[in-house]
């Protein structure tokens, strides 16, 4: 077996960051575990009340001098910040492999998207700009001006464990605000090693807090006064039922991105070749975990086409090698862990109970490279006969599966997908510009992909999605998140 450099050699304790400081929790401990080899990294603290409660008082009372830095010199912490994302750029996406799974060109992608995010937030002396008008009555002049409102939680996911938490923390932060970050437990150590560039980055005590934990972390989030608004990233369920309506209930602004069901709709003049490739990495980047992945396959077309097309793709699906993410050679990591691992293959039979017909069986890791613990991985497995009312049509399976359907047109293949009570980042194949503009005009989708596998916005522009998508008004990141994490003042003067 090759030797791998994994950043993370023996057994870490994580800590809290607390007003500028690393301090241990008194709450119980879980471990965290390295999916592709089955060995303890880490140990994780489930922090109690009391440590969320001084996390938000350390950003309670770093709010005012924050506020009133300029945004010049608040953006040199980011400029330098990125600085040392630049200089740690291998080390973070390695710990992402290590901690997460996936593989390490998925895990460099990831980090470059944060850097991303924190560049474009460099831009706030520019992006947080109000505007004017004189005269809008005699002697009458009127202006608005963007103020930050003071604390923000920030509740993180385990898919995108770097990448997620500064698609909104820079934006936060430059706005003239102060952050707490939950981290998810099960992906504790990309955070930390955010935090320790934060520390370095010279951000004063306070703005940048991160308080690992569960669910007493998330209710006192979303019960204290103090917090004046909340970012989320996560399942529907959580999203709608917990996040969304208790910040209604106390008053708090919301953005919760969720669930998807993503539908790729192949038309017959698609170009097969730049296609099946950009349907991999949709599929099975990730290993399906991200809310982006393509998980419908929607054929239009005839029989020939059907068949050819569907040949090629599981062809080259049965070639993609699993393996430990730090191996180069590797294009497919394991699931995050053995139940999320278990709940796929559930998925997986319980489609086959409702009729479809499996294709490519992946539910035994057949190409696993290296001697590693199969406890976690998965083949691609992709379901042939599928229909819209089967339930893995219908829900999120957040695992390799793809689930293969037919339409005769494309007036049906946006009906399939308009069906969907998911919206976030569907996409089509074609090389016709006119049905191309039909389906982005037509499609109900947060994000729509022309003859793109990821609908993945740059940092400029906001992360997107509709239905039970998203919950909110604002998305993250670009200007959208500006808007987000400010008030909006409007002055009318006159001078007598």
């Amino acid at each position: 077996m090759a030797v791998l450099q994994e950043p993370i050699k023996e057994i870490v304790e994580v800590k809290n960051y607390i007003n500028g400081e690393w301090v241990p929790s008194k709450g119980e401990f879980k471990d965290v575990v390295n999916p592709a080899k089955c060995e303890i990294i880490a140990r994780v603290p489930i922090s109690t009340k009391q440590e969320i409660d001084a996390a938000v008082s350390a950003a309670k009372q770093a709010f005012p001098d924050w506020r009133t830095t300029p945004p010049l010199a608040r953006v040199r912490c980011l400029f330098r910040l990125k600085e040392l994302l630049e200089e740690h750029f291998e080390e973070c996406s390695r710990i992402q492999t290590q901690e997460h799974g996936k593989t390490i060109d998925e895990s460099r992608g990831e980090t470059r998207r944060g850097i991303e995010n924190v560049e474009v937030a460099t831009g706030i002396p520019s992006l947080m700009m109000g505007y004017n008008l004189e005269d809008i009555a005699s002697g009458i002049d009127e202006y608005l001006i963007r103020q930050p409102l003071g604390v923000f939680g920030v509740i993180a996911p385990y898919n995108f464990p770097f990448m997620i938490p500064l698609w909104t923390v820079p934006y936060a932060l430059a706005t003239g605000n102060t952050v707490v970050l939950k981290p998810s437990s099960e992906v504790p150590l990309s955070t930390r090693k955010i935090a320790e560039l934060m520390d370095e980055a010279g951000f004063p005590p306070g703005v940048f807090n991160v308080v690992n934990g569960g669910r007493t972390v998330v209710n006192s989030m979303l019960e204290d006064p103090g917090i004046k608004g909340i970012t989320f990233v996560g399942s529907t369920a959580t999203g709608r039922d917990v996040i969304y309506r208790r910040c209604g209930e106390t008053g708090k602004r919301v953005s919760a991105q969720c669930g998807a069901k993503n539908f790729m709709t192949i038309m017959p003049d698609c170009n097969m070749e730049r296609t099946i490739p950009a349907l991999m990495t949709s599929f099975f980047g990730n290993t399906g975990q991200r809310c982006l992945a393509g998980e419908n396959l929607v054929i239009v077309g005839n029989d020939k086409f059907y068949h050819e097309f569907l040949g090629r793709v599981v062809e080259t699906t049965s070639r993609i090698r699993i393996g430990y993410g730090l191996d180069e050679a590797t294009q497919m990591g394991p699931m995050r862990d053995a139940k999320k691992k278990e709940s796929v293959i559930r998925e997986i039979e319980h489609a086959l109970s409702e009729g479809a017909r499996i294709r490519l069986d992946g539910r035994k890791p057949t190409s696993l490279m290296g001697d590693y613990p199969d406890k976690c991985f998965l083949n691609p497995t992709i379901l042939e006969d599928v229909t819209p009312d089967m339930r893995i049509a219908r829900e999120e399976i957040f695992g390799p599966v793809m689930s293969v359907m037919r339409a005769e047109n494309l007036d049906q293949a946006i009906g399939m997908t308009n069906a969907s009570r998911y919206g976030n980042g569907n996409a089509i194949f074609t090389s016709s510009g006119k049905i191309a503009r039909e389906y982005q005009y037509r499609v109900e989708s947060g994000n729509v992909g022309i003859n793109v596998g990821i609908v993945a916005p740059m940092a400029f522009f906001p992360f997107s999605g509709v239905k039970d998508s998203f919950f909110g008004i604002l998305h993250q990141q670009g200007q959208e998140a500006v808007r987000f994490f400010t008030e909006s003042k409007v002055v009318i003067q006159r001078w007598l």
